[in-house]
């Protein structure tokens, strides 16, 4: 049975292999910041030209020739990336990515090679993107006595929106309840004391099972269910007066709902070739993952070396071999064969 594509988010949790399309489908609010090619994942299928697509949730990895050959490589499972020096079946002795990661009691240790001569691509794409993955947890992390209030305000996440603010909220977590303030945004509750502001809890949407009123020792309380993942914690608040909680159970509801349909997870990359974007979902093909490209193309190039605003005259000329002419230098990372492919095939 295929994973599903609603409720839990696994892609960045777990290290799979070999996995039917239904798998390697984009779920909503995944996007795809880079597709590289050719890459070959030197360790597991040496001699065998893939492509390497990097989401905001995951590494995917598979054969051209055989795509039910594949990996997926959550970002939360990497522990650490690095360069080395392999020996790659298409490449000879070259330096290649490695990547180590661990999924339950494993460990795997994954080295990619980019097969296109000087281009370090896929090591700073997944690099990058693995640091911004680690530094935007608190959009998908249940946090418990974070800093995450300052001066009796929430510290907001760059693409948050503040939708309720509600006073004498009740955390039923102590026998004798802890009064303080529930703040629901775009992205997760968050519920703080007001004696201490230290004693705190954020929960993304992402870590939420369930949300219910239920009756508890101090009368009809509303109830988080965390997902086990993230902790399992079943957390109640109460509200003054108690009129209040269908009206902010309704609420909480549809702002989970609406989460759900359309995630934020944190993570907004722009790379040199283009701006990231949702893909299709069709993977019947392989179409979703990307069509077979060079390194970049020819106007979103130019647009780049334009960018930077550099006087002509301070852009010396270079002898290109390939051309057998002196042109303006390239950035790098890029080569003048994958440009024109890519004019060529466009």
């Amino acid at each position: 049975m295929a994973k599903a594509k609603s409720g839990a988010v696994w892609e960045d949790r777990e290290v799979l292999f070999d996995l039917p399309f239904a798998y390697l489908k984009l779920r909503a609010g995944e996007k795809i910041f880079d597709r590289i090619e050719p890459i070959e994942d030197t360790k597991g299928n040496s001699g065998t030209k893939g492509r390497m697509v990097v989401t905001n949730l995951r590494i995917i990895w598979h054969s051209l020739s055989s795509p039910r050959i594949n990996l997926s490589i959550g970002l939360n499972c990497i522990l650490s990336t690095s360069t080395k020096v392999v020996n790659s079946g298409l490449r000879g002795t070259t330096q290649a990515l490695y990547v180590l990661a661990a999924y339950k009691t494993n460990r795997y240790e994954f080295i990619f090679t980019n097969l296109s001569p000087n281009c370090v691509r896929h090591y700073t794409s997944v690099t990058g993107v693995h640091k911004a993955y680690a530094a935007s947890r608190m959009y998908r992390d249940l946090k418990l006595r974070g800093a995450i209030i300052h001066g009796k305000q929430l510290r907001m996440l760059p693409q948050e929106k503040i939708f309720l603010h509600e006073h004498s909220i009740w955390n039923l977590s102590s026998d004798s309840g802890n009064l303080g303030t529930l703040v629901v945004t775009n992205v997760r509750v968050v519920w703080y004391a007001e004696i201490n502001d230290a004693f705190n809890v954020s929960m993304p949407y992402i870590t939420i099972e369930s949300i219910s009123i239920r009756d508890s020792k101090f009368g009809e309380a509303l109830v988080f269910v965390v997902r086990p993942t993230s902790g399992g914690y079943v957390l109640g608040f109460r509200a003054d007066p108690r009129e209040r909680l269908r009206p902010l159970l309704t609420e909480l509801q549809a702002l989970h709902q609406a989460y759900t349909e359309k995630p934020i997870f944190g993570l907004e990359m722009t790379w040199g070739n283009e701006a990231s974007k949702p893909a299709t979902d069709d993977i019947e093909e392989l179409e979703e993952i990307g069509e077979p490209r060079g390194e970049m193309g020819p106007n979103l190039y130019l647009a780049s070396q334009l960018s930077q605003n550099k006087e002509e005259a301070e852009i010396q000329p270079v002898y290109s071999p390939y051309l057998g002419l002196a042109i303006e230098p390239l950035k790098e990372g890029f080569t003048l064969k994958s440009l024109f492919e890519v004019q060529t095939s466009s």
